[in-house]
């Protein structure tokens, strides 16, 4: 599994979903945008679905075993925001509100439980309340 591909093309989603959240319905590239989007949303799961199931599959057998696993895609956040670049220039993204795939799970009775694929390192959040708390997997 080429794992630094998987941080590039999640990264090549985030950023295009960023520039596509500065756009209206009326830009004349937002169109393009959006399926350009789609596209790359596509050649993910094509990719890494099966990898990236089998991680949710583990996280969902330990937190909400009652929920189906989604499509990996289904688990991005409609906005990320961008952190300083580390040392070696690598952005990584933060996530904040009321994002991600809502989940039922017994261990947080009533609040409501997110979880959210994000990139560099690729990793699950696992978002309470609007807050994220903790990672449920890392790909490093």
């Amino acid at each position: 599994m080429d794992l630094d591909k998987l941080d590039r093309d999640l990264t090549a989603i985030v950023e295009k979903r960023i520039s596509l959240s500065k756009k209206t319905y009326a830009d004349p590239d937002y169109d393009d945008i959006e399926e350009e989007l789609h596209d790359l949303e596509d050649d993910l799961n094509e990719e890494f679905g099966p990898y990236l199931e089998t991680q949710l599959e583990n996280i969902y057998d330990k937190l909400c075993p009652d929920n189906d696993v989604l499509l990996p895609s289904a688990y991005l956040a409609n906005k990320y925001t961008p952190m300083l670049p580390d040392a070696r220039g690598v952005v990584s993204y933060e996530v904040k509100g009321m994002e991600g795939v809502p989940v039922e799970s017994e261990q947080f009775d009533g609040q409501d439980v997110r979880i959210i694929l994000v990139p560099n390192p690729t990793r699950f959040v696992m978002q309470i309340n609007g807050v994220s708390l903790k990672d449920l997997w890392r790909s490093r």
